[in-house]
């Protein structure tokens, strides 16, 4: 399916789950809004943090068409959307018409959902793909860089890679500096904090085979941490793994 058709099934109630394994050759993004007095230090954050929070587009206070895919409404065409209150969860939503404001910023962050359909063009195999799965993703101690409010955790996702495609996973993701780039950490989970790897924070976790190294991305996610460390009063966010397709192909973004 081309990406505007995606995204009318995603209004129209009729794709629900997440995102991976869609409109492979289009690029797909992290989604965060909120309110405008906020977003001069959630852009700091972004910046200083380019490698979780890749900067594809920013639509002005009140807008909800991205300039990245002509006619789209960022308030429905997300399958599902998180709603954060003082830092917590508090709903999960089908669209955000009727809770989206006229000062509220929207950004739009790359997703490595884009660097997985070059891999798999490649024979690496993802195994979340596969198994029709959402990638396993996971709060590490490694601290961002803090911005006004922002500030938390980095959030990594996690891709079981054969031992012999190491190496070419790293040269392919590399090439997508926008979507996340290369690894940030390669093998023993332990030394970024991670102590149970079968337990991930978001998304779902797929076994580790012999002969195979759980590797590491930098995630979009990690602005959804940094939110509740921050006590934001209001923040929407796309679901880990449900997210916004845009028209933009993956080869317009390569480095």
């Amino acid at each position: 399916m081309k990406s505007k058709e995606v995204r009318q099934r995603i209004r129209s109630g009729e794709f629900q789950q997440n995102t991976s394994g869609a409109c492979d050759e289009f690029v797909q993004a992290n989604v965060v809004i909120l309110p405008k007095e906020f977003a001069f230090d959630f852009f700091l954050y972004a910046y200083r943090n380019q490698k979780a929070c890749p900067l594809i587009d920013v639509l002005e206070a009140g807008v909800y068409e991205s300039r990245l895919a002509k006619g789209s409404d960022i308030r429905t065409d997300i399958p599902l959307y998180h709603v954060y209150e003082n830092g917590k969860l508090q709903e999960k939503r089908a669209d955000i018409i009727d809770v989206f404001q006229d000062d509220y910023v929207t950004f739009l962050l790359g997703c490595s959902f884009t660097f997985e359909s070059q891999l798999l063009k490649n024979g690496i195999s993802l195994r979340h793909v596969e198994s029709k799965k959402n990638v396993a993703m996971y709060r590490t101690n490694i601290a961002t860089i803090p911005a006004g409010r922002f500030s938390g955790p980095l959030v990594v996702s996690m891709r079981p890679i054969a031992n012999e495609h190491v190496d070419q996973a790293i040269e392919i993701t590399k090439r997508f500096p926008n979507m996340h780039g290369a690894p940030v950490h390669i093998g023993d989970p332990s030394e970024i904090g991670i102590d149970e790897i079968e337990r991930p924070d978001y998304g779902e976790f797929v076994d580790i085979k012999d002969k195979e190294t759980p590797v590491f991305w930098a995630c979009g996610v990690t602005p959804q941490a940094a939110a509740v460390q921050a006590n934001i009063p209001y923040m929407i966010t796309h679901a880990p793994g449900h997210m916004f397709i845009t028209d933009w192909t993956n080869d317009d973004f390569v480095s």
